[in-house]
């Protein structure tokens, strides 16, 4: 159970949709992976990209940093929904199952906002719509930059 409401932060996104897809599309490792921002809300945050076989490792399988792609995206900008102007300090991924498209999502969430910190969680999924295979899960501390102190 996310602890947002304890916060007493808003519920509308601190960073309007435009501004992270701006981010977004001016980010050279999310363009060249394709990142598309499927869901935004306040604390909540989907992300997807195709599968294809450049983001590929040896067993035809979506490659680890790919995945870690999706779940450090996933919570830094459900982060910056909560917190605006963040980056990650750490996160920790559990890679549960191997990943092999055509879609892959990373589904972000917040699970608290504190001083200078966010904790976010995210899941990764692997598959089509109606049939995603959870491949990995990943616990984040995001640090708020800036003015957002």
């Amino acid at each position: 159970m996310s602890d947002l409401k304890a916060t007493n932060v808003p519920e509308m996104p601190v960073v309007p949709r435009e501004t992270l897809e701006a981010a977004v599309a001016n980010t050279p490792f999310a363009q060249l992976l394709g990142a598309t921002l499927t869901h935004y809300a306040f604390g909540k945050v989907e992300l997807s990209i195709p599968f294809t076989q450049a983001v590929t490792q040896h067993h035809g399988f979506a490659h680890g940093a790919v995945l870690g792609f999706l779940a450090d995206s996933a919570c830094a900008w459900a982060a910056a929904s909560a917190a605006g102007d963040v980056v990650t300090a750490e996160y920790k991924i559990n890679l549960l199952a191997p990943a092999k498209g055509p879609i892959l999502v990373g589904r972000g969430e917040v699970i608290k906002v504190t001083g200078r910190q966010v904790t976010a969680r995210a899941e990764v999924f692997s598959g089509v719509e109606g049939s995603f295979v959870l491949v990995a899960v990943a616990l984040s501390t995001i640090t708020r930059l800036g003015g957002n102190r």
